[in-house]
């Protein structure tokens, strides 16, 4: 569309999402965004998915968002529409998510009124979302939609949100198209300083221990970033680590793979942030998952950060080296700038370097004590991963003791695999955002690791998965327990388990009958290869009730508050001390 048209704010909100792009919504009408939907029943390019609760729309725009690149949309009505949302709001903006929420208001004169369904929701919202706009005219509508997408695509991204009164959808103006919409005011810093990453050039080729810590803003850069991140480390010989929304811009086969860092990392990975001489930090925000105890965070190492977001450096750990940019263009000019100095690193540092790290890689820190009687969680993921392997695969969480074994036991070989819920940890993600993933990729094998509890609290949305025929597979590890709860009351509260499992659960083969699809369940560990492949095989949804080892807990752990040298260790054969239940304290 060129030019300028006079048509209905309703229609402009449509004409602006086909103009961004946008190929599907998931959404929930109400009285106060009726005139949106009118104009979506009368048009075919954008398809509406229709859940079961706001909230599940938030997640399927994050789901979609993050395995696609693409911004996310989701449209709720006015009041409880838009208070629904909040969690979402606040899960993508705490893992930079980029999703674009349009929510529906009263009509102008009755704002301030108490009017039904009425909220202040660009004020419940402002926290919660990297901005938020009212619009009050009509003939801002355009610019303003246009504006939400450059800013929640844009710098660090984030979730963003449009409240529309009813009247201005009603109202008629002229249509801006989007190439006429400036966005001056917000353009981040893509280019780092060229001094300071020449100064990390220097660092860089003298380093003795150094270890590349990454996040989730290689991922969010785009796939460039993710293979610059791996011609740096195949060509220095760098070990690397990730956070757990990392997993994926470095290859879980590549040799220089630590594993993930953190509360629930690995020995080797946590053991090499502790003793580094050089740290890297691209694209993490030293969230207090990683670091455990400031004071003893990583020591002895000088410390270099590369982020997108000011706010981000410097806010939490001090860094020697700040660099302010996006990841791939930063990581680009730091090849160029290393290679055109000869290519040199610290060859004797690293080899025995690599030594050390070869050393806690031999204690096999996931090595955990295998049953013939029961399934344990471990071994569950262990055989998904084995059967899954080399498909064209996505997985999505829920959180909880079943999110950090699916961190550590399931490989990913590629950036935009990999979706759960890290900074705000939000128990019932799982299930929405695998029916985004899935409406973005029908073709695609895509699973959601799920604890019974989390799954219990989007449930419905199986209602959105057998309606749009999304074949999404619920893999339940169902310990009967809120597992990442109880594990903490035995280890840390003296084994005080308050309101840690419910007295009631479903059927989860009746409650799969009861939307429509597919129930499975087992027990036996001898049955589990073939339940899977069953799961895999079947062209609907499936609810996967798998029955495991009720007390299981997860390991390697941080104890809230310590540093990475105290870890528990499971069953791993290591010198340590014996600790609480037969665990090893490093």
């Amino acid at each position: 569309m060129t030019g300028q048209q006079a048509m209905t704010g309703a229609r402009m909100v449509v004409q602006a999402l086909k103009d961004q792009g946008v190929d599907v919504v998931f959404g929930y009408p109400g009285g106060a965004v009726l005139p949106i939907y009118d104009e979506i029943f009368q048009q075919n390019d954008i398809r509406h998915i229709l859940v079961r609760h706001e909230q599940g729309a938030i997640h399927m725009a994050e789901g979609y968002a993050r395995s696609t690149g693409k911004v996310g949309v989701a449209l709720v009505t006015s009041g409880p529409g838009a208070t629904n949302a909040v969690t979402g709001l606040v899960d993508a903006l705490m893992d930079s998510i980029p999703i674009v929420v349009l929510s529906g208001q009263v009509p102008t004169f009755m704002i301030g009124t108490d009017g039904f369904q009425e909220a202040d929701t660009v004020g419940i919202t402002r926290p919660c979302t990297k901005m938020n706009w009212l619009v009050k005219d009509t003939a801002d509508l355009a610019a303003t939609i246009h504006q939400a997408f450059h800013v929640s695509r844009s710098g660090r991204p984030g979730p963003v949100l449009v409240d529309i009164p009813k009247d201005v959808q009603f109202a008629t103006s002229d249509y801006v198209v989007k190439e006429k919409i400036k966005v001056s005011h917000y353009q981040p810093k893509l280019k780092g300083d060229i001094d300071q990453i020449t100064r990390l050039v220097e660092m860089l080729e003298t380093a003795e221990r150094p270890i590349l810590y990454t996040g989730g803003g290689v991922i969010n850069s785009g796939p460039a970033a993710s293979q610059l991140l791996r011609e740096l480390a195949e060509a220095t010989g760098f070990p690397v680590t990730s956070t757990l929304m990392g997993l994926g811009a470095y290859p879980a086969s590549g040799k220089n793979w630590l594993g993930m860092l953190g509360m629930h990392g690995l020995y080797e990975a946590n053991l090499a942030m502790h003793g580094c001489d050089l740290m890297i930090n691209i694209g993490a925000r030293f969230d207090d998952r990683i670091t455990g105890r400031i004071k003893d965070f990583s020591p002895t190492s000088r410390k270099a950060h590369i982020d997108i977001d000011a706010s981000s450096i410097n806010k939490v750990i001090r860094v020697d080296v700040p660099i302010l940019g996006d990841v791939g263009h930063v990581l680009e000019d730091l090849l160029r700038i290393w290679k055109s100095r000869g290519r040199k690193v610290n060859k004797d540092g690293l080899a025995k370097w690599w030594k050390q790290i070869n050393e806690w890689r031999a204690v096999k820190c996931l090595t955990y004590t295998n049953s013939t009687a029961i399934i344990k969680p471990q071994y569950a993921l262990e055989r998904l991963e084995a059967l899954t392997k080399g498909m064209d695969r996505y997985i999505t969480t829920e959180v909880g003791q079943h999110q950090m074994w699916a961190a550590q036991f399931l490989g990913f070989e590629g950036p935009n695999r990999w979706m759960t819920s890290g900074g705000l940890g939000t128990m019932g993600y799982g299930l929405p955002a695998s029916i985004g993933v899935q409406i973005a990729h029908p073709e695609a094998l895509v699973i959601n690791v799920a604890g019974e509890a989390s799954w219990l609290m989007n449930m419905q949305e199986m209602g959105t998965a057998m309606q749009f025929r999304a074949p999404v597979k619920q893999f339940i590890l169902n310990n009967e327990r809120l597992g990442m709860v109880r594990q903490w009351q035995e280890l840390l509260h003296g084994e005080r388990y308050s309101q840690s499992w419910s007295e009631s659960l479903p059927d989860f083969v009746k409650l799969a009958e009861a939307f429509g699809c597919k129930g499975i369940k087992v027990s036996d560990p001898k049955d589990l290869d073939e339940a899977i492949m069953e799961m895999i095989r079947y062209d609907g949804p499936v609810i996967f009730d798998c029955l495991v080892e009720k007390h299981e807990n997860c390991f390697p752990m941080i104890p809230s508050g310590k540093p990475h040298n105290e870890m528990l260790l499971g069953d791993a054969d290591t010198q340590g001390v014996i600790g609480a239940k037969g665990a090893v304290l490093v």
